[in-house]
Order: C-alpha cells, then structure tokens, then sequence
C-alpha cells in the first residue's frame, strides 16, 4: 500500500466494512502545532489554518535542498528550484480543475487576487455608469477594492441584501441585475456566519445580463471541492493560509480569454519580454501578473497543502465539517442566552454567536483561560454585522482537526463565562 493510500497516512481510519470513515483525532496527529500547545482547543480556522507537518516538512526541504530563484536561472538548482513552483501552479490546477494551468495566477492571498481583477480588469472594461454587485455577506476585501473602482471611474456599486433566514435573497440579487451589469462578486461561503452562498444560481442568473462573476473562495476551498469549469465561473480566489497552506501566498483562478485580454497591474522583473526606454512588452499569461520575484517556497508549501487535503479527500472533509457544524448548532441552541446568527438553509463550519451580557470579546478571554480559541469582533464584515444589528460577535470555525469533543468544549466554556458575569 502507497504512503498515498494507507490510512495510517492521510487521516482515515477503516471503518464498517471496510469503507474509509474520516479520523479527525488521527488528523490532529499530523499538526505539531496541538503536540506544541497541549489541551488547546483550536476554533479559529477560518481565520487562519493550522499546517500539517506534510507542509512544514516540505518548505523546510525546499529551503535546505533547492532553493533559488526562479525562471532566469540555467544552473541546475534554479532549474530544480522552478520546477517545483511551477509544480504549485499545477497542484492549483487540478484542485480547482481550471482548463490550464495558464489560468492560474499566483497572488499573495485572496485580498491581492481580487485587487488584481479590480484594477486590471476593471479600467479596460468599464465605462462611467456600468454596475458591480456584491452582497451584504461579503468580507472586506471584496467591498473596498470595487468601492475604489468607484471612485475612480464612476461605476456604480449595488449591493444584494440577506434575507430574514440569514441566506442570500437570490429574488432580490435577481432583480438588481440589469444590461448595465458587468461583474457580480460575491462570496462561495460567507465568512461572518458560514452562510452557503446559492452560487450556480448567482452564476446562471449573471451571465444570462451578461455579466460575469468573480467568488471569494476563501472559506469554501478548504472545506469542498471546487470544480470552477462545472461552476463556470470567470474568476475565483482563495488563500492559501486559509488552505492548510503557509501565508503570503495565493490564487487567482481567471478564464483564459478574460487573463489574455486584462493589461499588467504591476510593474517589475520576471513579467516582462524586453524593456527599452521606448517602450516594454510583457510576457504572456500568466506571468505578466507575476512581477517580482515571487514567493517561491510559498507555491510549494501550498502544493504541499493541496495535496494534503487530496489525500484526506475533499469529499471526506465537507461530510466531516457538516456534521460538525450541525453538531455544534445543536449544542450552542441548548444553552440559554446564547443567540447564533442566522446563515439560511446551509451553514459550513462557521458559527457566529453572542451571549446575553457578555461582550464578544470579554468572552473570547474567557474561552481562552478554558484553553479554547476563538476569533471576536467584526470579521472584517462590518457590513454584514451592521445588518445583524450588532457590533461584534464570538465566531468559531472548524478545520479537519476538531471534533464533536472541541464543540462539547466550547460549550462548557461558554456555561463557565455565564456563570461568571451572573455573579
């Protein structure tokens, strides 16, 4: 048996006859980070993930074995050295089964990618008057660079509301849709409540204007497979911190055309052909969005993250995070006091919650003595809380790591900051 398929090595133990049933306590065995920091109780994933020792293991050997820049060099180790981050792009591809590996764009995190499409794509196909829509769901980074778009040319940006469950009204995003529509940019899964976003709909409804759309992938690549060909989507990003991956690193899914015809947003080494003082021709897609030298060891820890989660199968993950999240749903609705916010008709892995009396993040300390993690605040989504009708909220997050033991915690140490602020 390969070290690919022996369960012993990817976080499956056998189960009744013989079928693969996912191990989340094998899994935690593959992240030193809960050998490091005995009784932690990690539940900030989307946020940030923790990295398996596959991943530490394999920017430690590039660091130690091939390291060197890449692309320019003849020598041998540069040579070596490319070939491995270009083996990143590859891994990119066939986690999101983009057409080409030409489509995929190396960025350093989700925020850059949509920053990339904002101000390339943007300036070359849009006119004063045309119209962006988001969603009421969407982080920060997918409001603030087309709110800068806005600025600069004069577009207008439209903005399609939750309904009264939590969820997309998908009646409401249809009817702002218009012949001035150029791009919808919405979430995959909502990074303030876990909301599933409807997103064949929100793409069949796009491009039937004519419109096209670009997803914020960051909470739904570690949690499902995306196959951005059957989605059809035109852009896609997500990070690699967010992937089990190291940080600084990301990708930007384009479709092929869409990349060909954008302009280069920066400028710099390794994107061009030839520079005069006259004039300068760049390189084909996608390294003319490239400039710079690029995080290189960064594209091969996150290969490395990929195929990680490939081993633990994608489908195995999404089972696993949704019996989790019902789990805890079940749990937080037992307690007393406890209000979750609303998330629609699916929810994944991403729980938002406040405790009558306690604000969130007197409570995210008091979780913390209990050796439990969570994240307080807004989540970068100070609209979507405005909505909520509240400032702050307690969000825990799931990764391939926890367990129904790590909600039964959680819960445990939420009764204990009850009974504190009711003394």
């Amino acid at each position: 048996m390969s070290k690919d398929t022996d369960p012993r090595k990817t976080g499956l133990a056998e189960g009744p006859l013989s079928r693969p049933a996912f191990d989340p306590r094998r899994v935690r065995e593959d992240f030193p980070i809960f050998r490091n920091n005995p009784g932690m109780v990690f539940l900030d994933t989307a946020a940030s993930a923790q990295k398996p020792q596959a991943v530490i293991d394999a920017i430690s050997n590039f660091y130690a074995h091939d390291y060197a820049n890449v692309h320019r060099g003849v020598y041998a180790l540069s040579q070596r050295a490319t070939d491995r981050f270009e083996a990143g792009r590859l891994a990119a591809q066939r986690f999101l089964n983009a057409g080409d590996a030409r489509e995929i764009v190396f960025v350093r995190g989700a925020s850059e990618g949509i920053n990339l499409v904002a101000q390339s794509w943007g300036p070359a196909s849009l006119e004063r008057g045309d119209e962006i829509i988001v969603t009421e769901f969407e982080h920060h980074s997918n409001i603030v660079p087309w709110q800068m778009l806005r600025e600069r040319l004069g577009i207008v940006l439209k903005v399609a509301p939750m309904d009264p469950t939590g969820g997309l009204d998908l009646a409401a995003f249809e009817a702002l849709l218009s012949p001035r529509t150029r791009l919808v940019a919405i979430t995959h899964v909502a990074n303030g409540t876990g909301a599933v976003m409807p997103i064949e709909a929100v793409i069949r409804l796009a491009h039937a204007q004519g419109a096209l759309v670009l997803i914020d992938g960051c909470q739904a690549a570690p949690r499902m497979p995306v196959d951005v060909q059957a989605l059809d989507c035109d852009f896609y990003v997500f990070s690699g911190h967010k992937t089990y991956g190291p940080s600084g690193i990301g990708v930007l899914y384009g479709k092929g055309a869409l990349l060909d015809a954008m302009p280069p947003w920066q400028g710099g080494g390794e994107m061009i052909l030839e520079v005069t003082f006259a004039k300068t021709t760049y390189k084909e897609t996608p390294h003319k969005f490239e400039a710079g030298t690029p995080d290189i060891t960064g594209a091969d820890g996150l290969a490395a993250a990929l195929d990680y989660m490939e081993r633990l199968g994608r489908d195995n993950i999404l089972a696993h995070e949704e019996r989790l999240t019902e789990y805890a749903e079940r749990r937080l609705a037992e307690l007393p006091g406890v209000r979750l916010m609303g998330a629609g008709n699916r929810r994944l892995a991403v729980l938002s919650f406040e405790v009558d009396g306690v604000h969130a993040h007197d409570l995210a300390t008091i979780l913390d003595r209990h050796q439990v993690a969570v994240r307080a605040g807004n989540h970068c989504a100070q609209p979507l809380m405005a909505r909520l009708g509240v400032a702050a909220t307690a969000r825990a997050s799931f990764g391939v790591y926890n367990d129904e033991a790590d909600v039964d915690a959680l819960v445990e140490a939420i009764k204990a900051a009850q009974e504190l602020f009711q003394r």
